[in-house]
Protein backbone atom coordinates (compact mmCIF):
# COMPACT_ATOMS: atom_id res chain seq x y z
CA UNK A 1 0.00 0.00 0.00
CA UNK A 2 1.52 3.32 -1.03
CA UNK A 3 0.24 5.14 2.07
CA UNK A 4 1.99 2.75 4.42
CA UNK A 5 5.30 3.05 2.59
CA UNK A 6 5.09 6.84 2.79
CA UNK A 7 4.31 6.72 6.51
CA UNK A 8 7.23 4.36 7.19
CA UNK A 9 9.57 6.53 5.11
CA UNK A 10 8.41 9.65 6.96
CA UNK A 11 9.17 7.94 10.28
CA UNK A 12 12.67 6.98 9.13
CA UNK A 13 13.27 10.48 7.81
CA UNK A 14 12.47 11.88 11.27
CA UNK A 15 14.69 9.26 12.93
CA UNK A 16 17.61 10.05 10.59
CA UNK A 17 17.29 13.73 11.50
CA UNK A 18 17.91 13.04 15.22
CA UNK A 19 21.71 12.66 14.98
CA UNK A 20 21.81 15.56 12.51
CA UNK A 21 19.91 17.75 14.98
CA UNK A 22 22.31 16.68 17.75
CA UNK A 23 25.20 17.63 15.45
CA UNK A 24 23.73 21.09 14.84
CA UNK A 25 23.06 21.50 18.57
CA UNK A 26 26.69 20.62 19.26
CA UNK A 27 27.77 23.44 16.97
CA UNK A 28 25.29 25.87 18.55
CA UNK A 29 26.35 25.11 22.13
CA UNK A 30 29.95 24.00 21.71
CA UNK A 31 29.05 20.90 23.74
CA UNK A 32 30.85 17.77 22.52
CA UNK A 33 28.27 15.54 24.25
CA UNK A 34 25.85 16.34 21.42
CA UNK A 35 28.50 15.27 18.92
CA UNK A 36 28.99 11.97 20.74
CA UNK A 37 25.24 11.38 20.36
CA UNK A 38 25.48 12.15 16.64
CA UNK A 39 28.54 10.18 15.45
CA UNK A 40 29.53 6.54 15.40
CA UNK A 41 32.77 6.11 17.37
CA UNK A 42 34.44 4.96 14.13
CA UNK A 43 33.34 8.01 12.11
CA UNK A 44 35.73 10.15 10.11
CA UNK A 45 35.41 13.85 9.29
CA UNK A 46 37.24 15.11 6.22
CA UNK A 47 37.57 18.32 4.28
CA UNK A 48 39.92 21.01 3.05
CA UNK A 49 41.16 23.47 5.69
CA UNK A 50 43.44 26.36 4.78
CA UNK A 51 44.04 24.71 1.40
CA UNK A 52 45.10 21.36 2.89
CA UNK A 53 43.29 18.04 3.21
CA UNK A 54 42.38 17.17 6.81
CA UNK A 55 41.02 13.91 8.22
CA UNK A 56 39.93 13.48 11.82
CA UNK A 57 38.56 10.60 13.82
CA UNK A 58 35.34 11.27 15.70
CA UNK A 59 37.33 11.66 18.94
CA UNK A 60 39.72 14.18 17.37
CA UNK A 61 36.84 16.19 15.92
CA UNK A 62 34.80 16.16 19.13
CA UNK A 63 37.84 17.28 21.17
CA UNK A 64 37.58 20.63 19.38
CA UNK A 65 34.27 21.41 21.10
CA UNK A 66 35.12 23.26 24.31
CA UNK A 67 31.68 23.52 25.92
CA UNK A 68 30.67 27.06 25.07
CA UNK A 69 29.06 28.70 22.04
CA UNK A 70 31.01 30.83 19.59
CA UNK A 71 31.07 34.55 20.36
CA UNK A 72 29.12 35.27 17.16
CA UNK A 73 26.56 32.48 17.77
CA UNK A 74 23.62 34.90 17.44
CA UNK A 75 24.66 35.55 13.82
CA UNK A 76 24.99 31.88 12.84
CA UNK A 77 22.28 29.90 11.05
CA UNK A 78 22.13 26.15 10.45
CA UNK A 79 19.77 23.94 8.48
CA UNK A 80 19.29 20.35 7.39
CA UNK A 81 18.70 20.71 3.67
CA UNK A 82 18.23 17.18 2.41
CA UNK A 83 17.81 13.64 3.73
CA UNK A 84 17.70 10.51 1.55
CA UNK A 85 16.97 7.16 3.23
CA UNK A 86 17.29 3.66 1.76
CA UNK A 87 16.95 0.76 4.17
CA UNK A 88 19.55 1.10 6.93
CA UNK A 89 21.63 3.69 5.04
CA UNK A 90 21.06 7.39 4.49
CA UNK A 91 22.77 10.50 3.27
CA UNK A 92 22.12 14.10 4.21
CA UNK A 93 23.28 17.64 3.56
CA UNK A 94 23.38 20.53 6.01
CA UNK A 95 24.29 24.20 5.61
CA UNK A 96 26.05 26.19 8.32
CA UNK A 97 25.84 29.88 7.46
CA UNK A 98 28.40 31.76 9.54
CA UNK A 99 29.55 35.39 9.33
CA UNK A 100 32.92 34.41 7.79
CA UNK A 101 31.70 31.72 5.42
CA UNK A 102 29.13 29.12 4.54
CA UNK A 103 29.89 25.48 5.24
CA UNK A 104 28.18 22.67 3.35
CA UNK A 105 28.35 19.36 5.20
CA UNK A 106 27.61 16.00 3.57
CA UNK A 107 26.83 13.03 5.80
CA UNK A 108 26.62 9.27 5.39
CA UNK A 109 24.49 7.71 8.12
CA UNK A 110 23.86 4.11 9.20
CA UNK A 111 21.18 2.56 11.36
CA UNK A 112 23.13 0.48 13.88
CA UNK A 113 21.30 -1.51 16.57
CA UNK A 114 18.11 0.38 15.74
CA UNK A 115 19.67 3.83 16.07
CA UNK A 116 20.78 6.23 13.33
CA UNK A 117 24.31 7.64 13.60
CA UNK A 118 26.61 9.67 11.38
CA UNK A 119 29.19 7.27 9.92
CA UNK A 120 31.19 9.88 8.00
CA UNK A 121 31.14 13.58 7.18
CA UNK A 122 32.83 15.63 4.48
CA UNK A 123 32.61 19.39 4.29
CA UNK A 124 33.48 22.38 2.21
CA UNK A 125 33.67 26.07 3.12
CA UNK A 126 32.81 28.97 0.86
CA UNK A 127 34.24 32.19 2.31
CA UNK A 128 32.10 35.31 2.30
CA UNK A 129 33.51 38.50 0.81
CA UNK A 130 34.89 40.91 3.39
CA UNK A 131 32.55 43.74 4.25
CA UNK A 132 33.87 47.22 3.35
Amino acid sequence: MPGIAVAQHAGEDAAVRKPLEAYLQGHATGDGAYMRQAFLPTAHIEGIRDGKFVSWTADEYIAGFKGKPAEDEAQRKRSIDRVDVSGNAAMARATLDYPGGTFTDYFVLLKVDGEWKIANKVWTRNPKPAMP
